[in-house]
């Protein structure tokens, strides 16, 4: 009896199941318990991934809780990408859906920005305009400015406090969360990604210009919604942060 993939794959995620019938080891017996020892492995080996992608989850679920549900959701979400480097791009949405975790509902949004800041990690490289590349625009021309984005930018908008919680546990002397909704922008000076707590309607702001929106329109349209919108303090965090690659009227 021949094994075929899917059912390889399936038994190995799944400890409840048997060992596939048909399946041998190399001098033809069955391959129970080698395949047990393989099935362990595979699953110690996706659950560290999940750890060392996710390290603040793990810190506020606690090793065994975090271990149990990393148990569920890889058998829901094996790997799809042979780089381990990817995986667990769906534990966000799988944290907010997951029934027993309905009490904390700011996980999923705390993974977002974990995974959002190993995105930024892994994103591309290149050229950036320098922290002066505004004050070269003439003052009646910035209304019309087009900037681009580095590839290594991202930007988060939650109703809970994603930057305070991350922040609490992951830099030391770093005070206790607000209870207050927080936009990030996600920024890679050199190598490593670093989180920003951006102002109120920050993250809409540089959303806009993601997506090819002057200057003008983007600070107007964001302070319609966000009347305390602080553009000078967004507009500094990409600066220094070498978020911008051009800027063009």
């Amino acid at each position: 009896m021949s094994v075929t993939q899917t059912d390889f794959r399936t038994a190995i995620l799944d400890s409840d199941l048997n060992v596939p019938d048909g399946l041998k080891d190399a001098q033809g017996r069955p391959a129970g318990r080698r395949f047990d020892v393989y099935r362990n492995n595979v699953a110690v080996s996706l659950t560290e991934a999940l750890q060392a992608g996710f390290p603040v989850v793990f810190k506020l679920l606690g090793t065994q809780n975090f271990k149990a549900i990393a148990g569920v959701f890889l058998r829901r979400n094996p790997p799809s990408n042979p780089m381990m480097m990817h995986y667990g791009a769906e534990f966000p949405d799988f944290l907010r859906g997951f029934e027993p975790l309905s009490h904390l509902g700011y996980l999923g949004d705390v993974a977002d920005l974990e995974l959002a800041l190993r995105r930024s990690y892994h994103a591309a490289d290149c050229e950036t305009a320098g922290g002066d590349v505004l004050a070269r625009i003439p003052a009646a021309q910035l209304e019309t400015l087009r900037i681009g984005i580095a590839p290594s930018v991202e930007v988060l908008s939650s109703p809970w406090p994603i930057h305070d919680i991350w922040a609490f546990n992951q830099v030391k002397g770093a005070p206790k969360p607000r209870s207050e909704a927080q936009d990030v922008l996600v920024t890679r000076h050199e190598f490593d990604p670093e989180p920003h707590l951006l102002p109120p309607g920050g993250a809409r702001f540089v959303a806009a210009l993601m997506t090819g929106t002057t200057l003008g329109k983007a600070a107007s349209e964001t302070t319609v919604q966000v009347p305390e919108f602080d553009l000078s303090t967004v507009l500094t965090l990409l600066l220094t942060g070498n978020a911008i690659t051009t800027a063009t009227i």
